[in-house]
């Protein structure tokens, strides 16, 4: 059995910053690719199909990169940090390129790229949880994932927010403002990320385990093969998990596709065919509001730790979302833009949970020698609704929904309700905890 020494709060912090670098991409892509969409020209029922990039690289790369990783060892590199480089390189590679979008299908396949570069980045540090710490650490390890997710978007959309105040002229149909922004990502994603590979030291297998990874089969099909045998044999509370993502996660696209215009029309009555310069305010003052919801994130993320211990993740999973649902269900009533904090609040605390509550409601469940594949084919969970959404909301928004981004995002606080009442069906587990050494000294 591999020792799990107990890190120091700073160690675990080091491990898990270059989850900074990596959320301030998808920040952006909340926050400022679909308003790119709409200054080069798309339809609100064309942004659906638009960000079907995001769910698809993450259904094929996340659960291939978390089994190749788990298969991976190198006496210098590791078995995560690989994973870690080469996708923090690629994202930043994007992120420079990105505003330079001259038509809408160079920023579609663009982000195609920056999408796969981030989930190959992401995918293997839910592993290294797993892997680093003994399951009496698993919560702070997780949520504090949640807080560098929080405080990683909110700099990405307060940068929207300050660079529109700050930042004139226009290259092409992008604002400068937008360029500063992207700029200022791809700088985050591999500074962050290089520090967390240069401060933590990965444990290596035994002989027994290295041994194990030796004899296994190569080639191109076996990995493939390794996660349909990992989904077939899946244990139970992830198929409870699945039915509160599609909710979850259904609701989530809604609200980030159509938040900037729902705050638009509900604020300054107006939308992005009306007048250009007002839809550029309302864009920037949804910078303001998604940076404040992750602003709560970072700061309620560490005291969900003790309420997840203290009265089970499900529990606390679930009044979360009571929060989120309730919160998007009146967003799009507000008229006065200051009040458009409060629901917010709630939401933010829901990210938080989101980001790291399900992980311990499923990690007890899950072989040690798989961590890899099914943090996967949890994403895949994740992914699966996204797609579902992409493919079929357009239809609904404009069938049934009138193209109104309000009822957008009212129908995204129905699923979120939804969610909630999925979570009380799911069955935990208490995870055994690992054979633990004392607290472990700074690594460098």
């Amino acid at each position: 059995m591999s020792f799990k020494p107990k890190l120091t709060f700073a160690q675990i912090i080091n491990m898990n910053v270059g989850f900074f670098g990596i959320q301030y991409s998808f920040g952006l892509q909340q926050s400022a690719v679909n308003p790119i969409y709409d200054f080069l020209g798309a339809t609100p029922d064309q942004l659906p199909i638009l960000n079907l990039a995001g769910p698809v690289t993450g259904l094929l790369i996340q659960p291939l990169i978390g089994t190749l990783s788990d298969k991976t060892w190198h006496p210098r590199f590791g078995r995560r940090k690989p994973y870690f480089f080469i996708g923090a390189l690629f994202c930043s590679v994007c992120l420079f390129l990105y505003p330079f979008s001259s038509t809408l299908w160079m920023a579609a396949g663009l982000l195609w790229v920056l999408d796969a570069a981030n989930n190959t980045a992401m995918e293997p540090y839910r592993a290294l949880i797993a892997d680093k710490l003994p399951a009496s650490q698993h919560a702070t390890g997780f949520l504090t994932q949640s807080f560098f997710t929080g405080l990683g978007i909110t700099l990405a959309n307060v940068s929207l927010f300050v660079f529109q105040k700050y930042i004139t002229g226009v290259h092409g149909s992008i604002p400068y403002w937008v360029f500063a922004s992207f700029f200022l990502g791809s700088v985050c994603s591999i500074t962050s990320v290089g520090w967390s590979i240069y401060k933590t030291p990965e444990i290596p297998p035994t002989d027994e385990e290295l041994a194990h990874l030796r004899a296994q089969k190569g080639g191109i099909v076996e990995p493939f093969k390794e996660i349909f045998h990992s989904i077939k044999h899946m244990p139970l509370v992830m198929w409870q998990l699945s039915l509160v993502y599609l909710f979850q996660w259904y609701a989530l696209f809604c609200y980030w596709q159509n938040a900037s215009k729902s705050i638009a029309l509900s604020v300054w009555k107006t939308s992005p065919t009306k007048n250009k310069a007002l839809y550029e305010e309302a864009v920037g003052w949804t910078g303001l509001v998604n940076g404040w919801y992750n602003i709560v994130t970072f700061l309620s993320a560490f005291a969900l730790v003790g309420l997840a211990r203290k009265y089970s993740p499900k529990k606390v999973h679930f009044i979360c979302l009571l929060m989120a649902g309730a919160g998007l269900v009146i967003f799009p009533h507000i008229e006065n833009k200051y009040l458009l904090f409060a629901p917010m609040t709630g939401f933010g605390i829901a990210w938080a949970s989101m980001m790291g509550v399900p992980y311990l409601m499923v990690v007890g469940d899950i072989p040690k020698e798989k961590y890899g594949v099914y943090m996967g084919i949890i994403n895949m969970m994740i992914v699966i609704p996204m797609i579902l959404q992409n493919l079929t909301f357009g239809f609904v928004l404009k069938h049934f929904l009138n193209n109104d981004p309000g009822k957008a995002i009212s129908f995204a606080g129905v699923f979120l309700l939804l969610a909630a009442a999925a979570t009380l069906l799911i069955k935990t587990v208490i995870p055994k905890d690992d054979v633990e050494l004392p607290m472990q000294a700074a690594a460098h």
